[in-house]
């Protein structure tokens, strides 16, 4: 959590191994347009809402690479009975989501770049740096960085300050 602090200027997000949500900052919800609740499921609204296929260019790529992920942790824990809930439900619900399952492709991404399509600030491109914390193993720090003097960089202040005054604190 300190780190994530450090990081108001950049947008982190930290997930379990479920890919539940553990903490995110104001700047994260303002770049993705959502505002995440502790413990909501990040890969529900990465595969599920339509605002994350309006707002992440190349949506099918991240969303194929998150059901890799799926099963890279599924291979982890065989017996999780709420991830095998959370895939089963996925895999009914998305038709994309259950064709890349049988794909059997198992994905364990690092550092991605990723561009988003901003309503306010236009096109934006994070590289995204995601990290296993030594001391809690299942759990993810994804960082979106950014190039320095870009005008991704640029536009992340007066973005921040779009932000409700509560989420920033």
């Amino acid at each position: 959590m300190r780190v994530m602090t450090a990081l108001k200027h950049l947008p982190p997000l930290l997930l379990g191994r479920r890919s539940e949500v553990l903490a995110t900052n104001a700047l994260l919800v303002e770049v993705l347009g959502t505002a995440f609740k502790p413990g909501s499921s990040f890969v529900r609204w990465l595969l599920l809402a339509e605002a994350a296929r309006a707002r992440i260019v190349d949506w099918a790529d991240y969303a194929r690479a998150a059901v890799g992920a799926l099963r890279y942790e599924s291979g982890r824990y065989p017996h999780d009975r709420a991830l095998a809930a959370l895939i089963e439900d996925l895999r009914v619900r998305e038709p994309h989501v259950d064709r890349w399952w049988d794909d059997q492709g198992v994905t364990d991404r690092t550092s991605v770049t990723k561009r988003i399509a901003h309503p306010v600030g236009g096109p934006l491109e994070f590289g995204v740096e995601a990290a296993a914390l030594p001391q809690c193993p299942d759990q993810k720090l994804a960082i979106y960085t950014v190039e320095p003097d870009t005008p991704t960089a640029r536009i992340l202040p007066p973005l921040l300050s779009y932000a409700p005054r509560a989420a920033r604190a």
